[in-house]
């Protein structure tokens, strides 16, 4: 979920970024013209930005709010922003100069536009996730429950079957559908411990169809997994994911 209040703040700090920047001075630099050749003179080298000269402890504030709010709004996937309009308006905000926007409809626009563009990211994930798993269940050796879940037996163990009341210890390795990874406590080389009951519910359905010492790959449709949520940066909403899970042992 966008953090609206966060990058809020971020955009009210960049006025001291705006402002302050207006009164820095900055270095000019002098190179040694080149040595005369005979050859064709080469493409002219794009100039180099002139650093920011950061004289007080202000400046270099300012200069670190500019990054952040940048860095910010890059992760959030915002490119194309018009800084005139930006820089124009918070140094209007903060001189008390009317704005196109009151703060209370300037919220609710930030609100609008990021709930549309997470909504927009959501059907493409939501769309790629399902014609994964159409393609899948067509494999031999994989197996659709009732609910969706799909699984493939890697190995058969023979111990029993944990309840969704139990405690269990194992290793996993978890993918989104195109094989990033963002968990997986094989890599970590420890094997972890939790209630069957208290993980997303294609684990919990899958854990309790697992004899102990089985090892399967599960994939798992949104609606089993996080739902319409992100979970962190690395699973975004409506994500189909997939798990490696190697049931070690029920904890007594």
């Amino acid at each position: 979920m966008y953090k609206l209040e966060k990058t809020i703040l971020a955009a009210l700090l960049l006025g001291a970024f705006v402002t302050t920047e207006g009164n820095t001075q900055t270095i000019k630099k002098t190179t040694k013209p080149a040595p005369a050749v005979k050859k064709a003179p080469a493409a002219p080298a794009k100039a180099a930005t002139t650093p920011l000269v950061l004289k007080t402890q202000m400046d270099s504030l300012s200069a670190a709010i500019g990054v952040s709010f940048a860095n910010s709004l890059s992760s959030q996937g915002v490119s194309g922003i018009n800084t005139e309009i930006l820089t124009k308006t918070i140094n209007a905000a903060l001189k008390g100069s009317k704005t196109t926007f009151s703060p209370e409809d300037a919220n609710a626009f930030i609100g609008s536009y990021f709930q549309k563009m997470m909504e927009e990211k959501g059907a493409v994930v939501r769309t790629e996730g399902e014609k994964f798993l159409a393609e899948n269940k067509k494999r031999t050796g994989v197996t659709t429950t009732e609910s969706g879940l799909q699984y493939e037996v890697i190995k058969t163990g023979d111990g029993p079957k944990p309840s969704a009341t139990d405690k269990v210890k194992t290793h996993y390795h978890g993918t989104l559908t195109n094989g990033t990874v963002f968990d997986s406590s094989v890599d970590r080389g420890e094997p972890v411990e939790f209630p069957v009951n208290g993980v997303i519910k294609g684990w919990t359905e899958a854990l309790q169809l697992m004899p102990v010492g089985s090892k399967w790959k599960l994939y798992i449709p949104y609606q089993l997994a996080y739902g319409e949520r992100a979970a962190g940066p690395q699973i975004p909403a409506y994500s189909a994911l997939v798990f490696e899970v190697e049931l070690l042992e029920i904890i007594k």
